[in-house]
């Protein structure tokens, strides 16, 4: 449908012209080069490709995007939420002249941000040992010292649940020549120094360790533990204070960030130009590329080629090359909506269908089916638009698929009399206890839930019946119409069978002639390529997948209902409770409250299930997926906007 035919473009120009030209195709941003056939080999050995500057264009990205990072965290700008991107016309933007100077820039942010990591490791060391040594604060020897000429100092902790009384008893009794001293406790452990003759040390430590003695954990310092805190509080202090400095630095650096973001996008064209440069084979004299261009853009990229000194050949894609032709899909503001969804699924093959344009009615009005409150969809048409008119994001589709949705939410909303469920009724019966307003509605989801239900399945047996016509229109046109007919068209004729039973038309003798001639094509289309008892197998197959697949897809509709009836009850439900305080106040806050949590959920819940019937239920009847995105060679802006100038 709105898939956009591609021309394979063939190129062969002068080396001196390839800055020259590639920056003009950039700037046009419609060709997108691809890696040379494997199966031209004797391009292969006159040409060869140049030097791959890819990684150091990387690696100024990266530094660009790691100062930003770091800037963000620690000078972060305030801008509004709905602040656009910068614009900056396209000479500005092409203009290189500040560059280095950006990335020097850059390189002076991750510095600092380099010096600020090692000092908070130094100063996450010294508060490691900081806290090493509060147990030990009343020792007041220095921490070096575990021996004089005849006695023996050695310190140790032994678990806290230890009885230090018990223990020093009983060394006391054991040896005389020892005493052991506590010099803190807490529930882990108790800090304990032992002083005693040399000749009683082990026997001393034989008694300590049936209670768990262990020493070494003062191993390696050096004076007494008050001077080692003294000396760690004044590094401390000095590492703060350096940390307050870089910090300094990098809120001066703040104001730059625009600079670094333009910067970035710069590096971006750079990228991508170096990748498409690799794709091309030179011999320094000529260079020679492969690619596609949108046939509706043909015409401009030839205009630009005939300025050069080159050859050039445009062609249709083989039936081999279909596989590796781009796609980009084409609509309106409305079909466009739908890209966003398409996209998570995966793009449409070249030769295969653009679902958008069948699929975007049936997406949107089911969504603004399950939603269904008027207030919802002002709201998300409002949000929506204010989004789209502020931000003005590169990529719209999914900001019009809500307003499109938004849309639907208040058509059926007025349907069913919903606005933030029944928040205007509850409010003027709290108002005047005796009123019976009620908003009108033609059907509501309480009180007409069959009605519902029957419209949801009906509304999805419709889905389905137009994806199988899509799916005949296809093959019809790829000369397969014998698959159309006994695959879709015999059971839209046992369809009509069962509708004109049901209804007691069309009967001889009170046999239903449209649902036999029906189930004499399945008879014959599902055996027709069969043999033997294959022909009996292939019957019983296409009857069950064909019975079972029509009701489960056509009942995988009633969650139309579902989450349609779902949202009103939540909404009521809140509504009730606030009610309950009897006062406006009250009531307004816990409704407010509870219909915000409603949007949220119903916003998440109905895109999600719209998704599933579109991916599961519909594409299957005609979808061929595993198309590669379109990606041409062009300017790369994620921060600016780019104001397109005459070439």
């Amino acid at each position: 449908m709105a898939i956009v035919k591609m021309k394979r473009v063939r190129l062969i120009a002068l080396e001196s012209d390839r800055d020259t030209l590639f920056r003009r195709l950039q700037r046009m941003g419609c060709l997108q080069l691809s890696e040379p056939p494997s199966d031209e080999a004797e391009w292969q050995e006159l040409l060869h490709r140049e030097d791959d500057l890819t990684a150091d264009r990387q690696a100024k990205l990266r530094l660009l995007q790691n100062a930003l990072e770091t800037l963000k965290r620690y000078a972060p700008q305030k801008t509004g939420l709905l602040a656009p991107r910068p614009m900056v016309s396209e000479s500005d933007f092409l203009d290189e002249s500040q560059l280095a100077a950006h990335l020097a820039i850059a390189g002076e942010v991750s510095d600092h941000a380099a010096e600020l990591n090692r000092l908070g490791m130094q100063e996450s060391r010294l508060l490691s040992e900081q806290a090493s040594l509060v147990p030990w604060q009343e020792l007041d020897v220095p921490m070096e010292l575990t021996a004089t000429r005849a006695v023996d100092i050695i310190t140790g902790t032994v678990p806290g649940p230890v009885d230090f009384e018990k223990m020093q008893a009983q060394l006391a009794d054991r040896v005389e020549e020892a005493a052991i001293y506590r010099l803190s406790q807490s529930g882990e452990q108790q800090c304990l120094l032992l002083i005693c003759h040399r000749s009683a040390t082990e026997a001393a430590l034989e008694v300590l360790r049936g209670y768990g003695f262990n020493t070494g954990q003062l191993k390696g310092w050096q004076g007494t533990v008050g001077e080692n805190a003294d000396r760690i509080a004044g590094e401390l202090e000095n590492l703060r204070r350096a940390k307050e400095l870089e910090l300094e630095a990098l809120v001066d650096l703040g104001d730059r960030q625009d600079d670094l973001r333009l910067a970035a996008d710069r590096i971006s064209t750079q990228l991508d130009q170096e990748v498409n440069r690799h794709r091309l084979l030179t011999d320094q004299k000529i260079f020679c590329l492969r690619g596609w261009v949108p046939a509706d853009r043909a015409g401009e990229l030839t205009g630009l080629l005939d300025q050069f000194d080159c050859a050039w050949e445009l062609a249709d894609p083989t039936e081999e090359e279909i596989p590796e032709v781009p796609v980009q899909l084409k609509g309106n503001r409305f079909t466009r909506s739908m890209n966003c969804i398409t996209e998570q699924y995966s793009l449409p093959a070249y030769n295969g269908i653009d679902p958008n344009p069948v699929m975007a009615p049936f997406f949107i009005l089911f969504f603004g089916m399950m939603m269904a409150d008027m207030a919802y969809g002002i709201l998300m048409i409002a949000g929506s638009a204010l989004f789209l008119k502020k931000k003005r994001p590169a990529d719209p589709s999914f900001m019009e698929m809500i307003f499109w949705c938004g849309i639907s939410t208040f058509i059926f909303g007025a349907l069913t009399g919903g606005f933030l469920g029944d928040f205007i009724p509850q409010l003027c019966r709290i108002i005047n206890p005796s009123s019976t307003f009620e908003l009108p509605a033609l059907f509501t989801p309480l009180n007409d839930t069959m009605m519902v239900m029957a419209g949801s399945m009906v509304l999805g047996l419709i889905q389905i019946i137009t994806g199988m016509t899509v799916s005949v229109v296809k093959k019809t046109k790829e000369g397969h119409f014998a698959d159309a007919l006994w695959d879709e068209i015999t059971w839209w004729v046992i369809l009509a069978g069962l509708a004109l039973m049901v209804l007691k038309i069309g009967t001889v003798g009170g046999v239903p002639v449209v649902l036999v001639i029906g189930g004499l094509m399945l008879i014959y289309g599902s055996t027709r390529n069969a043999k033997g008892f294959g022909k009996v197998a292939g019957l019983i197959s296409a009857i069950y997948n064909g019975v079972t697949g029509f009701f489960s897809d056509t009942l995988s509709y009633v969650r139309l209902m579902a989450l349609m009836l779902s949202g009103s009850v939540i909404a009521q439900v809140f509504n009730t409770l606030g009610a309950t305080f009897g006062n406006v106040i009250g009531f307004v806050i816990i409704s407010l409250i509870g219909n915000a949590l409603n949007l949220a959920l119903n916003l998440l819940g109905c895109y999600v299930h719209d998704m599933r019937l579109q991916f599961l239920e519909f594409f299957n009847r005609f979808y061929r997926g595993g198309g590669k995105a379109y990606q041409p060679l062009s300017l790369q802006s994620k921060h600016v906007e780019i104001i397109k100038e005459d070439k």
